[in-house]
């Protein structure tokens, strides 16, 4: 039995966190599915009889166990998980984030795993400052598009803003973290930060992480000579705290 890939009128986007340099801000956007999700391919795939949730609570927390029924050997076979708490409704808050992490456990969704970095530079007026001084946003994003390869991870993803427009892309002809470019046109500094990402296996996407965070650029190809040193500095430092 396998639960099909999410597709992408199944999959939310949400903002996990909001980071301001020099007056612009950017959002750090992450991939998930909700629990409704969960019951709809539950019911698609096994059927809606062979299916069932049940809650315990094991000292203060509250696990969930979805068990599926196996009509081969007649009997249900269960896979749990615990929830954490919402910001609003801690009960159906933990009981809703227990139940979807058990259907991970059986499969569904768990290519949402694979979501590269996503990091997407916001516009004016799609943030402000809050009370504490802090960058607010009430932006909205959606998945347009997605792909997957034959090892279920996530190939290509397109999300768009309220409107329509394109705000992050992966795939086809996006440009990866480390981007290829014409070697007359490298800065100093690239070409040896390409190698020793490469040589040391540097997840790409923690690199894309560090220029988003760090630079507010998509990637390392649109550095300047100054920036490039600064990364080359923070690459080195990572590569040595890996070796200790």
């Amino acid at each position: 039995m396998e639960f099909r890939t999410l597709k992408a009128n199944e999959i939310d986007c949400r903002i996990q966190s909001l980071n301001e340099k020099n007056g612009n801000v950017g959002a750090v956007v992450l991939l998930y599915k909700d629990a409704r999700v969960d019951m709809r391919l539950l019911d698609e795939v096994v059927g809606a009889l062979n299916w069932k949730r049940e809650h315990t609570i094991i000292g203060d927390r509250l696990y969930c166990t979805v068990s599926i029924f196996n009509e081969h050997t007649g009997e249900w076979v269960g896979k749990s998980d615990v929830g954490t708490e919402s910001n609003t409704e801690k009960e159906k808050g933990q009981a809703s984030d227990s139940f979807k992490r058990a259907c991970f456990n059986w499969g569904i969704g768990r290519e949402l795993y694979s979501a590269p970095f996503t990091y997407i530079s916001l516009q004016k007026g799609e943030w402000y400052t809050g009370k504490d001084g802090k960058p607010k946003s009430y932006a909205k994003f959606t998945v347009k598009e997605i792909e997957y390869d034959e090892n279920r991870n996530i190939s290509k993803l397109i999300i768009v803003d309220s409107k329509g427009s394109v705000r992050f892309t992966m795939g086809d002809n996006a440009a990866p973290a480390v981007a290829t470019k014409p070697k007359e046109t490298h800065i100093a500094g690239y070409d040896e930060f390409c190698k020793l990402a490469k040589e040391n296996n540097v997840p790409p996407a923690e690199i894309t992480k560090y220029i988003a965070t760090e630079f507010k650029k998509p990637r390392l190809a649109l550095l300047d000579e100054f920036e490039i040193v600064a990364a080359l500095d923070w690459l080195k430092k990572i590569i040595e705290k890996g070796a200790e």
